[in-house]
């Protein structure tokens, strides 16, 4: 791929963070996106999603401060999906470690046996270690998001994850 081809394509993207209920990357139960069209953030989606299977782990509960009182009444993945699905047709996919979002997205996909659509993702966590190397205490998406000039103050919140991703993918892939 030319240079001038990748510079193209990275000014459109989607942001994409999962958060999980547990130690089961299907059990999603809040999703955050950050469209980018033009090298500008032009839309953003949040939702909290119903947990499959339903249960929460003590130490996944701490990292993000949801449980069963704030998901129990949210839809399930599919419902949601259909809400997302438009926003990110032909956009390449965006996640900091995005082994983990893109393994819980085709987890998901699995459990309501939906077909997956072969999301192609870009993970700004291994872009991190290749252009700041060592210079970073670490590559956490906090410490990146600072190093790029974003201020994450919500960290583990889907939406501000997803932002801060964006932020970072614009510094670091356009």
């Amino acid at each position: 791929m030319s240079c001038l081809k990748r510079q193209e394509s990275m000014n459109n993207f989607a942001a994409i963070d999962f958060e999980t209920a547990n130690e089961q990357p299907c059990s999603v139960c809040s999703v955050g996106v950050v469209i980018v069209r033009g090298g500008e953030i032009v839309d953003s989606f949040y939702s909290l999603i119903h947990p499959e299977p339903d249960y929460y782990r003590w130490f996944c509960r701490q990292v993000h401060g949801l449980g069963p009182e704030d998901t129990d009444d949210a839809p399930v993945f599919p419902q949601v999906w259909r809400q997302i699905a438009p926003r990110i047709e032909g956009l390449p996919l965006v996640a900091h470690n995005a082994r983990f979002d893109e393994g819980c997205l085709k987890a998901v996909f699995r459990v309501y046996q939906m077909d997956y659509p072969d999301y192609v993702f870009h993970d700004t966590l291994a872009a991190s270690r290749r252009h700041f190397g060592r210079s970073l205490e670490n590559h956490q998406l906090q410490t990146v998001a600072a190093a790029c000039g974003y201020d994450l103050t919500r960290h583990h919140h889907a939406l501000a994850d997803a932002e801060a991703c964006a932020r970072i993918a614009l510094k670091l892939f356009i």
